[in-house]
């Protein structure tokens, strides 16, 4: 569906227009998109602030958290007189600052696979900017299911990872290919570990701009490689990775059991 743009619309995103890539198009496809943002924490708070900043006509936030002092040294969609507040409202108080024409949906909630398949069906794009592998793969099975492509970020101490799960291309991996639903894995907590506060920025600025690139279907994304960045060197190691046949989440088997697959 085409979005009219306004005067002020034209001025305020005329960046993004000048770019032969984007033009009046894509900023039009960017007004009517609509983007679930799981977690407005560290990396929540770059990406929904850029997103917004775009102009994504409809921003969903979820998060069941609320501000604590310690969340200030890198969640910069927060602030002090906002300590003890929902992360999900405070966040969208942020965006209201920048770009008061975004819808904001704030849902303060643990959205289980249920909640979770709902949200994502609505969604053309989602970004999974949580921290616990359980969450994790229950947006990922939502995506799956829902054929909605993936942004996936992660980071701890001074080391952190970005990449794309789109299930629309039948031969590209899914988070669970990756990292396998069934494996244990060790959550790994900022309050234990610690996390270097630019890097959720830089990952985060970088989960918004492969969520924008999908929407308005320019550039190359980054479905089948896996970005890995160590901090305190400041290299990037660029993994390619592949699809499991086998995957319980989008193998040929799991997929055949899925109602429309």
């Amino acid at each position: 569906m085409s979005v009219e743009l306004n005067d002020a619309q034209l001025l305020r995103y005329s960046r993004h227009i000048l770019l032969d890539e984007i033009g009046i198009e894509g900023q039009q496809k960017l007004q009517a998109a609509r983007v679930l943002v799981i977690g407005a924490g560290g990396l929540g708070s770059p990406a929904a602030l850029y997103l917004a900043s775009a102009g994504v006509g409809r921003l969903t936030l979820v998060d069941h958290d609320t501000v604590d002092l310690t969340n200030l040294q890198r969640q910069i969609a927060h602030t002090t007189a906002r300590v003890g507040s929902p992360k999900a409202e405070s966040a969208r108080a942020a965006i209201a600052a920048i770009n008061p024409e975004v819808d904001v949906v704030a849902l303060l909630e643990r959205a289980d696979d249920a909640r979770l398949a709902e949200l994502v069906r609505d969604a053309d794009v989602v970004l999974d900017c949580t921290d616990n592998f359980a969450t994790r793969h229950a947006v990922n099975r939502a995506c799956v299911a829902h054929k909605v492509p993936l942004v996936s970020g992660a980071v701890i101490r001074f080391d952190g990872q970005v990449s794309v799960f789109d299930p629309r291309a039948g031969d590209l991996p899914c988070y669970s290919c990756l990292f396998p639903q069934d494996q244990a894995f060790e959550d790994v907590a900022c309050s234990t570990m610690g996390v270097f506060a630019p890097l959720v920025g830089i990952v985060g600025a970088m989960q918004a701009a492969e969520a924008l690139k999908l929407v308005m279907g320019i550039g190359t994304s980054l479905a089948g490689r896996l970005l890995l960045l160590d901090g305190l060197r400041m290299e990037w190691t660029s993994i390619g990775i592949g699809r499991n046949d086998g995957c319980p989440v989008c193998g040929t088997l799991a997929l055949g059991s899925v109602p429309g697959k």
